[in-house]
């Protein structure tokens, strides 16, 4: 299961390495280059409940095994993808495949290792599994920035072998597969999937079409009513979808909440780390994944301390330090930006880390041990549902936020050196989703790249200054309703969910 997961965390991090020299071979535009991630975790917060939900219904090792091998196929079909205008579409639509079939596969494999552990054990055995997952998840940026050297299409295929090993290991170790059949909810995934993919990509599109563009508010706001139809809907079915009654259960719910908010940070984190580095501090691609790999060298240590913790006195300790922490670093690192010097900012880097590190284990466990032992595939497709949709709004909000930045600091640093204003418009537009790597200054006055660099710099304080504040909102949250105390035994012989639809 780590493999197979692993798998799915590396796509994120390698991806987003690569995409300034994704987006210069495809000649992709500034918005496109984000739905090249955005639409990955898009498909993965819009299905992640029915994947969860065909977990227990038609069995979690099957599951798994259809994921990873989907997965593995459109990662192929992404490496493949041809130049000329069918680019954007085709490695859009198969970056979505992937997305898709991460969320058949995720909510199977966290539950068959949730599965394999009593109660007391599971912390410690969860801290391990997103430690070596994020461990995995660090090899991206290295491999990479390296492996982008020789080929961008690489990053993709070198998902192709860790698929064969992760189907090789799944079969070997036939874990448990109890399907639990029952009649599936096709309207309830239709109308979540509609909503969070309308109201994402009004998000996303805001920087394009703007605030005052009627059909930037027409598709949030009618995301938010399809979001409420569902929510009615899903309360009137005997077998939901999301047996939303969950949320009664204050810690659940909080857990939730938690997870939801810290995803606006962590995969973003990732994108906007990589493209500053590239722009700001002028690396290469290979020279990028230094940067974010100090991220991980803080959550994976953290990861491990916060599992235990949660063994030895439940989930509240850790996700409060977690989120005090995670704030600190990421405040921390804000301003140090614009020092634009790497050494300045790797502690601050690895402390920012270390937070999500401490948070991201034991919210999700002490979540899942509150559901009996066959609903664990569908209480995953809850909380990460939730994570992933903050990771998809966080990418849009927060991008959106760079973009509307970037033409007011790159266009009057451009401004400044007699660019005229046409042009530094347009330049600044291209620095959007990613921007010119090294070298991307070559013949150009030394004062101007300088300047250019430095805006841009700003820019991306004021989305890592966001990103402290939404870590110090974790914190409140989790200090005021995260109860004490560990999750002694939970009833197997009593739904985690109370009987009260109404038809």
């Amino acid at each position: 299961m780590v493999f197979a997961v692993a798998m799915t965390f590396i796509d994120q991090t390698i991806v987003a390495i690569a995409i300034p020299r994704i987006q210069k071979e495809l000649s992709l535009s500034a918005t496109g280059t984000q739905w090249v991630i955005n639409g990955y975790l898009l498909a993965l917060s819009a299905l992640f409940a029915f994947g969860g939900k065909l977990g227990d219904v038609l069995g979690r090792r099957r599951m798994v095994l259809i994921g990873v091998t989907g997965f593995a196929i459109a990662s192929a079909a992404c490496g493949l993808t041809p130049k000329g205008s069918i680019a954007e579409a085709w490695i859009i639509l198969f970056r979505v495949a992937q997305g898709a079939t991460a969320a058949l596969l995720f909510p199977a494999a966290v539950a068959i290792v949730v599965a394999s552990f009593p109660l007391r054990e599971r912390g410690k055995a969860m801290a391990i599994f997103f430690g070596i997952s994020g461990g995995l998840t660090a090899i991206g940026p290295i491999a990479g920035g390296f492996l982008t050297q020789w080929t961008w299409r690489a990053i993709f295929w070198i998902n192709i072998p860790v698929a064969i090993v992760a189907l090789i290991l799944t079969w070997m170790s036939v874990p448990d597969d109890a399907p639990q059949p029952q009649k599936l909810d096709y309207r309830g995934t239709a109308l979540i999937t509609g909503a969070m993919g309308l109201i994402v990509l009004g998000f996303e599109q805001s920087s394009v079409w703007g605030w005052s563009s009627v059909t930037t508010w027409a598709c949030i706001l009618i995301g938010f009513m399809l979001m409420a139809w569902f929510v009615r809907y899903e309360l009137s079915i005997k077998q939901p979808l999301l047996r939303l009654q969950i949320f009664l259960d204050r810690a659940f719910a909080t857990d939730t909440i938690i997870l939801g908010l810290m995803s606006i940070v962590f995969v973003p984190f990732f994108f906007f780390g990589s493209v500053y580095s590239q722009v700001a501090l002028g690396k290469t691609s290979s020279q990028a994944g230094e940067y974010i790999l100090w991220f991980f060298v803080g959550f994976v240590i953290a990861a491990q301390v916060g599992g235990r913790i949660l063994d030895r006195r439940g989930a509240r300790p850790t996700v409060v330090f977690g989120g005090a922490l995670g704030a600190l670093g990421f405040f921390l690192l804000a301003g140090k930006l614009t020092d634009l010097s790497l050494g300045a900012q790797r502690l601050d880097i690895a402390i920012a880390g270390a937070g999500l590190g401490l948070m991201l284990g034991p919210a999700s466990t002490d979540a899942v041990n509150r559901a009996p032992s066959t609903s664990y595939s569908e209480v995953t497709g809850i909380t990460q549902t939730a994570r992933n949709f903050g990771a998809s709004l966080g990418l849009a909000v927060l991008g959106a936020i760079l973009i509307t930045r970037n033409d007011t600091n790159i266009t009057g640093a451009l401004a400044k050196h007699g660019v005229p204003s046409g042009v530094a418009h347009r330049v600044a537009a291209s620095f959007g989703g990613s921007g010119p790597g090294a070298g991307g200054g070559a013949g150009r006055p030394s004062a101007l790249v300088h300047d250019v660099q430095l805006a841009f710099a700003h820019s991306t304080q004021t989305v890592f200054y966001i990103m402290a504040g939404v870590m110090a909102v974790t914190f409140i949250i989790a200090l005021r309703w995260l109860p004490s105390g560990r999750l002694e035994q939970i009833d197997e012989a009593v739904p985690a969910v109370p009987e009260t639809a109404r038809s």
